[in-house]
């Protein structure tokens, strides 16, 4: 009797195949948590969340139990902007309370110096939006179609540049003006060239105080283009041959009066 042979079959156990297909999608998975995290977009984060609740089916999707990107500390900043507007926008008013506290100041004391050496019909103040404005009529400072700084307007620009001292330091333009006579000497060609002239000196004047800082200064002329009076008598065309000292503010300023 002939014996049978057994043939054994050899059958490969594929059962590591599910673990390994499982760590395929996890994997997938996390490259898609990876790329949904480099961009914000609430788009996005709607598609992944429907392919992870197709992924993971039966269960629930971590996607809708954490927080959503667009919820995340991201917007902490923009919120914490919006909180210090207001503040920042009353320590500006404060500011500006300041400064316009300070050029009245300026404004009474040079006021004060007016009167007490009875300056009232050559020196003026004005506080404006643009600053405050002193303007001296050039009478007292100049002769008639000279850039030369009389004595008396020597010692006026002495005591204006003391009163033009502050902490912090404020921009100072001098102007000079002409009234509408043409010039008529050696010396200068037009209105233009007295005018200017007249306040370079009367600013170097005010710049011999040592506690002036001379880069805070400059000097305009406007020649006749400027009047304040029309040019119709003596006495509007002595007003309008003056020199300005504007003292412009550090912060902006306004004024009751526009």
């Amino acid at each position: 009797m002939s014996r049978k042979k057994k043939h054994h079959e050899n059958h490969v156990d594929e059962s590591w195949l599910l673990p390994y297909s499982d760590l395929l999608t996890l994997l997938v998975a996390l490259f898609i948590v990876l790329f949904a995290m480099s961009e914000i977009d609430s788009e996005k984060y709607q598609q992944l969340s429907t392919v992870f609740k197709e992924e993971f089916a039966g269960g629930s999707s971590f996607m809708e139990e954490s927080n959503a990107p667009n919820q995340s500390t991201t917007d902490v900043p923009v919120e914490d902007e919006k909180e210090k507007e207001p503040q920042e926008q009353e320590q500006q008013l404060s500011k500006q309370d300041q400064e316009l506290e300070e050029l009245e100041t300026i404004q009474q004391q040079i006021n004060r110096y007016i009167q007490s050496e009875e300056l009232e019909d050559v020196f003026d103040t004005e506080l404006t939006d643009e600053g405050l404005l002193l303007t001296i009529l050039n009478d007292i400072s100049f002769d008639s179609g000279s850039a030369v700084v009389k004595a008396e307007g020597q010692k006026l620009a002495q005591d204006v540049s003391e009163l033009l001292y502050t902490d912090p330091p404020h921009q100072i333009v001098i102007s000079g003006h002409a009234d509408d006579r043409p010039v008529n000497n050696a010396d200068f060609a037009s209105n233009w060239e007295l005018s200017v002239m007249r306040a370079i000196n009367f600013m170097g004047l005010i710049l011999e105080n040592d506690k002036l800082d001379p880069g805070k200064f400059s000097a305009k002329g406007f020649g006749e283009h400027q009047p304040i009076a029309p040019n119709d008598s003596e006495a509007n065309r002595a007003k309008n041959r003056r020199v300005e000292v504007l003292i412009l503010p550090n912060y902006d300023i306004t004024t009751e009066e526009q």
